[in-house]
């Protein structure tokens, strides 16, 4: 099984009980890259990379996320999804890179159309403030 099955089984049990930060830690490299569609710079590290995770799965990770295309090539994993937020509907790939073992090494979100993109800016700029004020 490669790096990608194994993390996509992962993955899809984490996010299914709902992204939680401890969760997400488990399975997220030490020098994971996260690449946002909102932030220009690659973000470096586990728990930035954690922040942005579970800030995702609280406002794309709504009832109407769907995953509709997942795409493995050996360790890369692309899952195309679909959502809705705040009345703005909402299209996006994830793309992972796992090591051998699953784990995620390389996170890129990408998101369209442009009104989408400034939604989710608006809503996890929210969320990582709430998240940095508890």
């Amino acid at each position: 099984m490669s790096g990608a099955a194994k993390g996509l089984q992962n993955w899809h049990r984490v996010i299914d009980g709902g992204s939680k930060p401890a969760e997400l830690t488990e399975i997220i490299a030490d020098d994971a890259v996260f690449h946002s569609p909102v932030v220009h710079t690659p973000q470096v590290g586990r728990a930035i990379t954690v922040a942005y995770l579970a800030a995702a799965g609280q406002t794309l990770g709504n009832d109407s996320f769907r995953y509709v295309r997942e795409i493995i090539d050996g360790n890369n994993l692309v899952l195309e999804f679909t959502t809705e937020m705040e009345g703005i509907h909402v299209n996006g790939i994830d793309m992972i890179t796992f090591d051998d073992d699953g784990i995620i090494k390389d996170f890129k979100v990408m998101v369209r159309p442009l009104k989408a993109v400034n939604k989710v800016w608006e809503m996890m700029g929210r969320e990582l403030q709430n998240a940095k004020a508890s």
